[in-house]
């Protein structure tokens, strides 16, 4: 609680050397799992950072817990349209328990290559974005598999009408390790979101998720419900928090976490 705290902190007071008040609010990827259209300013810095990230799941006789710590996205804007950035996670840990037993490990994060390049004008009625990415594989063989992914995301939103509701769809294709680390294969995902602004602060959203994986030893499927809420402290200063259901076996039970973004 500590750490969030002095997080928090950190990205305020970073904040605060902006500008008094940016034209247009912050807008950040955080929360829910989908992805907006908009990138950073050109010239400008933003931190999306999740204070904490806990998972639970239950399976086979025993449950594991996962925790990341601190995990961010650095951005920066390198045109009126285009961002590039970074995500790392400082800590993971995992425990296990179960059948008379109990595990426990700890690593620095998987780190995160991308690049978001926005298709359309950013007031256009059908907003576009390309967010092609390539995970390197900087955990320890518990937290991750030691392998380079990649993927391409195509981010679509649209307003509905004027009643603070927008629809988000982020179809995504990903390149991903073979169990055996003898190879890739394709997987995809995808997210439908309905996120709602109650007013210029704060706004809520729902949304379902849904992932596919074709591994030659056998294929997978991941679904799971999920809702968010965010809160404008300011024009660079955004606060977050949600929740993701698991929807069947496959999928983590529950997913918890909260976060802060802030532009500067």
């Amino acid at each position: 609680m500590r750490s969030g705290i002095i997080i928090i902190a950190l990205l305020v007071g970073s904040a605060s050397h902006a500008g008094a008040a940016d034209e247009q609010p912050i807008c950040a990827d955080r929360p829910s799992r989908s992805t907006g259209e908009c990138t950073v300013p050109k010239g400008s810095w933003q931190t999306e950072a999740g204070l904490i990230d806990w998972t639970r799941d239950n399976s086979g006789g025993a449950h594991s817990d996962v925790t990341s710590w601190g995990g961010s996205l650095i951005k920066f804007g390198i045109s009126d349209n285009a961002d590039v950035e970074l995500g790392i996670t400082p800590l993971e840990t995992l425990r296990v328990h179960g059948a008379g037993s109990s595990e426990h490990d700890s690593s620095f994060g998987d780190v995160l290559v991308r690049t978001k390049y926005r298709l359309t004008r950013a007031d256009a009625p059908l907003l576009l974005a390309l967010d092609p990415f390539v995970k390197l594989p900087t955990a320890n063989h518990r937290l991750g598999n030691g392998k380079v992914e990649g993927g391409l995301l195509l981010a679509a939103s649209a307003a509905l009408g004027k009643s603070g509701l927008t629809l988000s769809l982020d179809p995504e294709l990903d390149w991903a390790a073979d169990a055996d680390g003898h190879g890739h294969h394709a997987a995809t995902q995808q997210v439908v979101n309905v996120g709602f602004a109650v007013n210029d602060k704060l706004s809520l959203s729902a949304e379902l998720w849904g992932r596919w994986d074709w591994d030659p030893a056998g294929s997978g499927k991941q679904a799971s419900a999920d809702g968010s809420i965010a809160y404008l402290l300011g024009n660079n200063v955004q606060l977050d928090a949600g929740a993701n259901f698991g929807i069947n076996r496959q999928t983590p039970d529950v997913e918890l976490y909260s976060g802060v973004s802030v532009r500067y």
